[in-house]
């Protein structure tokens, strides 16, 4: 199990929580189907950008869980929401992410489109 270590941002805000949560679903790749639109898109995971849910959940498939994930910051504000922080390997190596995310609607609760920056 990843050991996580969460942003102080999300105290109050349901919206921050869910953008650290789908942010933590990307690095784990432990994620809830519903949490995305049937077409969603995400860049910069691999060379070409993954179009649709089922797409999106065969590349969580094949990520490597790591040990330890530190958000440090997650936001939203209107229909975009960003996370970013560190995931560690089970290697000791480290990795940085910063994901921007755009939602299907103000209310934050499903994700549209993903931009993922290493």
């Amino acid at each position: 199990m990843t050991e996580i270590h969460g942003s102080r941002d999300c105290g109050n805000s349901p919206k921050n929580k869910f953008v650290q949560d789908i942010a933590i679903a990307l690095e784990t790749g432990e994620a809830t189907p519903q949490d995305f639109s049937e077409d969603v898109v995400w860049e910069g995971a691999s060379e070409e950008p993954i179009n649709g849910r089922s797409a999106l959940f065969q590349e969580l498939a094949d990520r490597t869980t790591p040990i330890a994930i530190t958000v440090e910051h997650a936001i939203s504000h209107g229909k975009v929401g960003s996370a970013s922080g560190e995931a560690t390997l089970g290697n000791g190596r480290s990795r940085r992410f910063s994901h921007i995310f755009e939602f299907t609607n103000a209310k934050a609760n499903r994700v549209a489109v993903i931009k993922s920056y290493a």
